[in-house]
């Protein structure tokens, strides 16, 4: 039987019985229930919590539970047998008087004792069948909730990111978890115990008034306690068995992250290298590390973890749409955070296990370089000799430099003081890489220069020892030195003419024939005393070996009077057969 509900029938009595009290002159104070007639209701606080945000006070609403007693001990109504909590409005004349001024004062979760005397319950008359007349009445409370009509949400702030690059307005898209509690304590809800944050879009009736209102200007990270009263709750309807009528609710929220439909791609420039000559465009070719997280700060995927860039066209559909446009305009060197809202990189469903459905999306990039594949070499002139260039390198010369090559992050690779002596090259003799076969040309003994190098004019897509794949290469070169080479196809040249009778000056032994030791004697003769040159850069040895198999027809190992034949007149030869 309750103060108010059942036995509210007989509520429009209180006011005659108290006013018939007071005209009998009795007055109101405090008595021990066993030291003669009651003439207030004792209170007994045997339960008060430490913190007590709010007491109740006349005019709020509350729930509670109770037991009700007689003096013997028996049980004439309790709350806990009907499994549904008490709720009304308290001081307005809706309990008996006792109760009324009883539960004043009361916090969530405190205990008391009531007692109740007859002229502050159901006085002399009582209520036919369950109270007799006169009766002090005992009741054991316990206060589960308290709030006003007056009241708005509560918003306690618990921890705050230092740094807060959004706040929840209304019509965002939100992902967060949550503890739900009523106010007593009572859990009746938890995202943590699904393994899945709240997803929901805010301010646009998706969820109650009350958590519309307590997420906005939340940031990413930030944790809050919210307190909501029914009416912006679930009201007097109460949802399922878990949140009764008219209960007040309190979340603790952790926002994972918070984006709008509307939003782009953010970017925020970490650090720009100076001297950024060039910005990276859609089709360009990109080498990059990044750490990737979400809005929490979950790291989800590192290159850094692989010890490997990640290398891909951008601007081309071969990366998520947000990453597409977030690198489009960095320089080589540029550490640059990229936000990108769900739409623009895995959407509702996310990406394996890692990244959930409608998830923000922050890559902390560092560009290492990027090329086309139109691109060609960059030459920039350090130093050049102002006097003594009328000649510079070209195809087919010998030259010797110096170089250090180094990645565009800085990263040394070679050097050729490393090895105490200049680098050896014949210009067109692929020897060395197509780029700095390019880059050599064109230079003075003393010059310096810098070359940059895109991959396809260097190691290319599978690098070198040493080399990173796709890896764009930086040299800085000084030519030592530079020796004119021989004309295409040419491993020795004269001077001049040659000897009118080449084959007998060449048979040295006069015996009709030229074996490779009189051929490489008198070819080395020539050369010494500067009659003829040999292709420079290579093995004499090895050049006069080759000339000798060229010059020996028949492979017999010597050559006859009708084999030898110079270059010039088997080009010529070759003319009049196509002719």
């Amino acid at each position: 039987m309750s103060p108010w509900g059942s036995l509210s029938r007989i509520l429009p009595l209180f006011p005659i019985l108290l006013l018939l009290l007071q005209a009998s002159g009795r007055a109101l104070g405090r008595a021990s229930p066993g030291s003669g007639p009651l003439e207030d209701i004792v209170i007994e606080r045997y339960h008060v919590p430490r913190a007590c945000p709010r007491e109740v006070q006349m005019g709020d609403f509350i729930r509670y539970h109770y037991n009700g007693t007689f003096e013997d001990g028996k049980k004439f109504d309790s709350s806990y047998d009907r499994g549904v909590t008490v709720a009304g409005v308290v001081g307005v004349g809706r309990l008996i008087t006792g109760m009324d001024r009883g539960l004043m004062g009361m916090c969530v979760n405190e205990r008391r004792r009531l007692v109740v005397p007859p002229h502050l319950g159901y006085g002399s008359i009582g209520v036919a069948g369950l109270i007799p007349p006169d009766s002090t009445l005992y009741f054991d409370v316990i206060l589960l909730d308290v709030w006003n009509k007056e009241d708005s949400v509560q918003v306690n702030t618990l921890l705050r990111p230092p740094n807060c690059p959004r706040m929840v307005q209304d019509s965002d898209f939100v992902r967060y978890h949550y503890n739900g509690t009523l106010l007593d304590g009572t859990a009746f809800d938890s995202s943590y115990s699904k393994s899945s944050t709240y997803d929901t879009y805010v301010g646009s009736g998706w969820l109650i008034k009350g958590m519309d209102q307590g997420l906005l200007g939340m940031c990413p990270g930030e944790k809050r306690k919210i307190i909501i009263p029914p009416f912006l709750a679930y009201g007097e309807k109460g949802y399922g068995t878990v949140i009764p009528p008219q209960a007040s609710l309190v979340f603790h929220v952790l926002l994972i992250d918070v984006h709008n439909p509307k939003d782009s791609v953010q970017l925020e420039t970490l650090l720009l290298p100076p001297g950024c000559g060039r910005k990276a465009v859609a089709g360009d070719f990109m080498r990059y590390h990044y750490n990737g997280s979400l809005m929490d700060g979950t790291i989800f995927d590192s290159s850094y973890s692989r010890n490997h860039t990640y290398n891909t066209y951008i601007g081309q559909g071969y990366i998520i749409p947000g990453m597409d446009q977030g690198l489009q305009g960095v320089c080589i060197g540029e550490l640059r955070r990229i936000t990108i809202p769900p739409h623009l990189a895995y959407g509702e469903n996310g990406a394996g296990d890692k990244i959930p459905g409608s998830a923000v999306l922050i890559f902390d990039v560092h560009v290492i370089d990027f090329h086309n594949p139109s691109d060609t070499v960059e030459t920039q002139t350090i130093s050049r000799p102002s006097e003594g260039c009328n000649e510079t390198s070209r195809l087919g010369d010998f030259v010797r430099y110096h170089y250090n090559c180094s990645l565009l992050d800085g990263t040394k690779l070679f050097s050729s003081h490393d090895y105490g002596e200049p680098q050896e090259a014949t210009l067109g003799a692929n020897k060395v890489i197509e780029g700095l076969n390019t880059g050599l040309q064109g230079m003075c003994v003393g010059e310096r220069r810098q070359l940059i190098i895109p991959p396809h004019l260097g190691h290319g897509e599978n690098g070198a020892r040493g080399v990173p794949g796709s890896a764009v290469l930086l040299f800085e070169v000084e030519l030592v030195s530079r020796e004119e080479g021989l004309p295409e196809g040419y491993l020795f040249v004269w001077h001049g003419d040659p000897p009118a009778n080449l084959y007998e000056d060449m048979d040295l032994n006069k015996d009709g024939e030229i074996p490779p030791e009189e051929f490489s004697t008198f070819i080395k003769t020539q050369v010494a005393e500067g009659k003829g040159k040999l292709m420079p850069g290579q093995d004499p040895e090895k050049t006069i070996g080759d000339m000798f198999q060229n010059q020996d027809r028949n492979q017999d190992g010597k050559i006859t009077m009708e084999e030898l034949k110079l270059k010039s007149d088997e080009d010529q030869e070759r003319v009049h057969e196509e002719l």
